[in-house]
């Protein structure tokens, strides 16, 4: 009998190999499918939202940010921003607003990205009571992007990220760095990869972000 179960257990293990492996390619395809699934970009306004004063210098283009505080994939939308800030100094002000909900406290604002915004040369950052702020803009998703000229004029929104939290070479950026620059056409829009704004504010994490 030991010699005619060898077979069955040699079956039995290929299949339980084969069903491993079905639910590890299964699981990555949902992994792949979610980094690509963008938020909703929003309508931002084409001009300036005249109930904002004009933040900085006047003379300068105006590169704004939302971010939920606790949204992990918005680390990788700072690391884009630290990294075209060090190619951008002097030509526009830069702003970021955190998202408080009106049932917590500016210290629920305070995390981990908060400060890393903060330690960017050139870069300013604010809390957006219970999202007051965003909502003149229209914004919808966590690392949404507005560039504006110096005249108030809306030149470019989307997300700086290749995907949902990963950092890398992508087209938001580069189009805000040549508009800066003014250098070749641009695209005047890309998709923003992150949690919603409006998520449910009442957990410690943005469960948005987890597939």
């Amino acid at each position: 009998m030991l010699a005619g179960d060898t077979p069955r257990a040699g079956k039995s293990t290929l299949i339980a190999a084969l069903i491993w492996l079905l639910v590890v390619l299964s699981g990555g395809l949902v992994m792949a499918r979610y980094s690509q699934t963008a938020g909703d970009p929003g309508s931002p306004p084409i001009h300036w939202p005249e109930a904002l004063p004009s933040p900085g210098d006047s003379a300068l283009p105006r590169l704004v940010f939302f971010l939920h505080p606790h949204c992990p994939c918005s680390r990788a939308t700072l690391g884009e921003l630290e990294r075209l800030m060090a190619g951008c100094q002097g030509l526009v002000t830069v702003h970021v607003w955190f998202i408080q909900p009106e049932s917590l406290d500016a210290e629920w604002v305070k995390t981990d990205l908060w400060h890393t915004a903060a330690a960017i040369p050139g870069v300013e950052v604010h809390v957006d009571h219970e999202g007051k702020t965003a909502a003149l803009f229209h914004s919808m998703t966590s690392g949404q992007a507005l560039l504006y000229d110096a005249a108030g004029s809306l030149l470019f929104h989307g997300g700086i990220t290749p995907a949902r939290g990963h950092a890398g070479d992508n087209a938001g950026s580069d189009a805000i760095n040549n508009l800066l620059k003014n250098r070749s056409q641009s695209p005047a829009s890309t998709p923003v990869f992150g949690c919603a704004l409006s998520s449910d504010q009442k957990t410690k994490e943005c469960t948005q972000c987890q597939p």
